[in-house]
């Protein structure tokens, strides 16, 4: 199961897209870059390309999505190039491929990918921005670099210059463990520049087995704290993936079974006790007669 929204938040135009092609393991979240011209267009377009792509060429997992990319990123830059009112249209995107215990990712831009495991959140993804990088290396907090008003700059997207699938500096590709216990968390920035990892961690871990929910909820979370930008988000819990409730009342029932056999012995004890405690007295009452 898999959870997805979408919102245009304050914009009149949503330039987000979101693309989930759960049987094949397939899960794409792409940005329009915002203030640029067609960036739905661009967006749409990346979907399309990349689905198509994906479909079509055998290879690894890494192969593939380094192909789907660059032809996404080569068709954007082809349009912008023939019509005029796609002059400049680019966008940012998040690629991951899920098989039996992995996922690899691939990524450009600054949308992101979140692994939340047993209470945890990491981000997986690397910012492809000057502030986003400092955060990485450690130079600002994550709440500073939320503040920071170059936050939104970015030095890699997709269609503003041809590109081959293993260029330098082009697509980031991440092969990485996936248990079934984990959930993974795809979004646009305007989820990241709203919440805090731990804000977002917090949200999936209400998950009751309903993934759409926690998708609008985060989404909704989002706007009421005043994102400016559109939402979109694509959850996907692993099959053994349980809240923090959840998780908790397993924990207890573990407990309690884990009690019983100390039940049982304590249980023995006892009337092992009461049967030494009765002999004594009968042997007591059988020496008086005997004396």
């Amino acid at each position: 199961m898999t959870g997805t929204a979408t919102d245009p938040g304050r914009r009149l135009i949503n330039e987000d897209r979101v693309y989930v092609d759960a049987e094949a393991g397939v899960f794409l979240v792409v940005d329009g870059l915002g203030g640029h011209a067609a960036g739905e267009r661009a967006a749409q377009t990346a979907v399309e390309v990349i689905a198509r792509e994906l479909r079509s060429h055998n290879g690894s997992p890494e192969q593939r999505i380094r192909h789907s990319i660059a032809a996404a990123n080569n068709e954007i830059y082809r349009l912008s190039q023939q019509e005029p009112e796609c002059n400049g249209m680019g966008c940012v995107l998040t690629l991951a491929v899920l098989g039996e215990h992995t996922v690899t990712v691939g990524h450009v831009g600054d949308s992101r990918m979140y692994l939340i495991w047993n209470g945890a959140v990491r981000k997986l993804t690397s910012d492809h921005s000057p502030v986003g990088e400092r955060e990485d290396q450690g130079e600002v907090t994550e709440a500073q670099a939320m503040l920071d008003p170059r936050r939104n700059e970015i030095f890699r997207d997709v269609g503003s210059q041809p590109h081959d699938p293993d260029d330098k500096d082009f697509v980031e590709v991440k092969a990485l463990p996936f248990q079934s216990s984990a959930a993974l968390l795809m979004c646009t920035d305007g989820l990241s520049d709203a919440l805090a990892s731990a804000d977002i961690a917090a949200i999936v871990e209400t998950y009751d087995g309903d993934p759409d929910r926690v998708a609008r909820a985060l989404v909704n979370e989002a706007k009421a704290r005043g994102s400016a930008d559109n939402v979109s988000v694509i959850f996907v819990p692993g099959p053994e993936f349980n809240g923090a409730q959840a998780r908790g009342r397993h924990a207890i029932t573990r407990m309690r079974r884990g009690r019983r056999p100390w039940r049982r012995a304590a249980g023995r004890l006892f009337w092992v006790a009461i049967g030494i405690v009765i002999g004594v007295l009968l042997w007591s009452v059988a020496q008086r007669f005997a004396v």
